[in-house]
C-alpha cells in the first residue's frame, strides 16, 4: 500500500490571542503540559484543582495575561501564555514578579508539526513587542521540550530536583527568537 497516497497534508495552523473564555481549552492544555515520561502513570485531573496549578489558568484574562491559542479548522490544538506571579504566590519557574512564566502545550496527537515553534515564536513576539525584558519556565530536566525551549535563547537559571528553571531574554541583544 503507498501511504503517500493516503496521508493528508496537514493544514497550517492559524494562531489567535487567548481571551477569557478560553479559560476551558487552556485548563485542557495545562493539563497536557504537565509532563508525564514514557511508561508512568499519567496524573490524576484532579491535579488540575490543586492552587498550586491551578493559578497558571485560574481567571484567565486578568491584567497582564498573555496568551495564544493554535488552531487547525477552527479546532483548538495548542496553546502559549505567559503569566505574571509575585514573590508571595510563585509559579515553578518564577524569577522575578517583573518576569512572566510561560506555559504551553500542544495536544499529543499535533505534537512534531510545528505548531509549538509557532506558538513560542508569536508569544516572545508579543511579550518583546509590550517591552517585557524576560520570560521564565519550569521544565522537567526529562521533558524533550526543553530543546524546543533552548532554540529560543532559554537557558537555565536553578534546578530543583527534576525540575529546571529557564530564562529567555527578549531585549535585541540577547534576544533569539529561533
Amino acid at each position: 500500500m503507498d501511504f503517500r497516497k493516503s496521508a493528508r497534508p496537514m493544514e497550517a495552523p492559524i494562531v489567535r490571542k487567548a481571551a477569557a473564555e478560553d479559560e476551558p481549552f487552556l485548563r485542557e492544555m495545562l493539563y497536557h503540559s504537565l509532563f508525564v515520561p514514557e511508561g508512568e502513570k499519567p496524573f490524576s485531573r484532579t491535579i488540575l484543582q490543586d492552587p498550586v496549578v491551578s493559578k497558571y489558568i485560574e481567571g484567565w484574562g486578568r491584567t497582564g495575561d498573555i496568551g495564544y491559542i493554535a488552531l487547525i479548522r477552527d479546532v483548538p490544538v495548542g496553546s502559549a501564555t505567559a503569566r505574571f506571579f509575585s514573590r508571595k504566590n510563585p509559579g515553578y519557574g518564577f524569577i522575578d514578579e517583573s518576569i512572566p512564566e510561560l506555559g504551553m502545550a500542544v495536544l499529543p496527537e499535533y505534537r512534531g508539526r510545528g505548531i509549538g515553534t509557532l506558538l513560542l515564536r508569536t508569544l516572545m513576539q508579543s511579550l518583546s513587542d509590550r517591552g517585557i525584558g524576560a520570560v521564565s519556565l519550569s521544565v522537567d530536566v526529562r521533558n524533550p521540550a526543553e530543546r524546543l525551549y533552548e532554540r529560543f535563547g532559554f537557558y537555565e537559571v536553578g534546578t530543583t530536583g527534576r525540575s529546571m528553571t529557564m530564562r529567555a531574554d527578549l531585549t535585541d541583544e540577547g534576544a533569539n527568537h529561533e
